[in-house]
């Protein structure tokens, strides 16, 4: 046997026991995510069942009446106004944090990027009842800046659906900057380059390859906030309470007794129908995340 044979052999027989023990260690490597998936099932896995098995229950039974009254009447102008403050709001916030974004990224000042992702890392945080009762402290009939600037005079009002709309903007904007600041910074200089040496201006860099290559960045911050803003509870219900239509509104409403007595079902039932918008959500936004990640590693 001459010694290349000799040194084949050996090498396939080292991947043989490589593989072996590869194969050996994956039963371990699944105990060690037990923990973990344990956790889930019973935070997220019982109560998703409690709230499915709630909202098909019907006089002792199993059914979709339920379901069918939490889109009709009140409660689907709630789905409905909550899809649309969570639309519009995303919207503004998904084009306002872009251009802040931007304008971050290519400054030339190090300190004022720090600042202002810190800060957007901070706002985006910031919500419910502390923010609330800033805006009314500020904004409010008797706020500082609407008794100075006259603003009730005007019709400003920020108990109604777009003055609830400018305190989501609070932390939804400084969300869209975090979400799109490193997809910023992912555009490559040598694309830019490229395009202007081959003849083409500023607005056919970015019509042509920017705005394409962050497109999946854009939608998905864009479903981002909508989730966000969706699923928003806190904020809404310590500033306007039921004067703005919102599903959360009706599900707390429906589950206290608040209107009606025994709505305690139909309040999972709307519960069912935010989970799966959610879902519709996390859907969409999963690949458009993979899609940028891929154009911009």
């Amino acid at each position: 046997m001459t010694l290349a044979t000799t040194a084949t052999a050996a090498a396939a027989k080292g991947v043989e026991r490589s593989a072996g023990r590869r194969v050996a260690r994956r039963p371990r490597a699944w105990l060690a995510a037990v923990p973990l998936l344990a956790f889930v099932a019973l935070a997220f896995g019982l109560p998703a069942l409690a709230v499915l098995n709630g909202a098909l229950s019907v006089d002792g039974g199993h059914g979709l009446a339920n379901l069918s009254r939490s889109t009709q009447g009140a409660y689907r102008t709630a789905l409905l106004g909550s899809v649309k403050l969570a639309a519009t709001t995303a919207a503004i916030a998904a084009v306002l944090g872009l251009l802040l974004a931007q304008a971050v990224v290519t400054s030339r000042s190090k300190a004022l990027r720090e600042a202002v992702l810190t800060a957007s890392g901070v706002l985006a945080n910031f919500g419910g009842v502390p923010l609330a009762f800033a805006f009314v402290a500020t904004l409010g009939n008797a706020g500082v800046l609407t008794t100075k600037l006259g603003l009730s005079d005007h019709g400003w009002s920020l108990y109604s659906f777009w003055g609830l709309a400018l305190t989501y903007l609070y932390f939804l904007i400084p969300l869209m900057v975090l979400t799109v600041a490193p997809a910023l910074d992912g555009l490559r200089p040598q694309w830019r380059e490229a395009a202007l040496n081959n003849g083409a201006g500023a607005w056919q860099y970015w019509r042509h390859v920017g705005v394409p290559v962050l497109l999946p960045t854009l939608l998905g911050g864009f479903v981002l906030l909508f989730g966000s803003a969706f699923a928003a509870y806190a904020t809404a219900a310590s500033m306007v309470g039921s004067s703005v239509p919102l599903v959360t509104m009706q599900i707390a409403d429906a589950l206290s007794g608040n209107v009606l007595v025994g709505q305690e079902n139909v309040a999972l039932a709307l519960s069912l129908d935010m989970v799966i918008v959610a879902l519709l959500v996390m859907a969409v936004h999963l690949p458009l995340q993979r899609r940028s990640a891929r154009w911009l590693a």
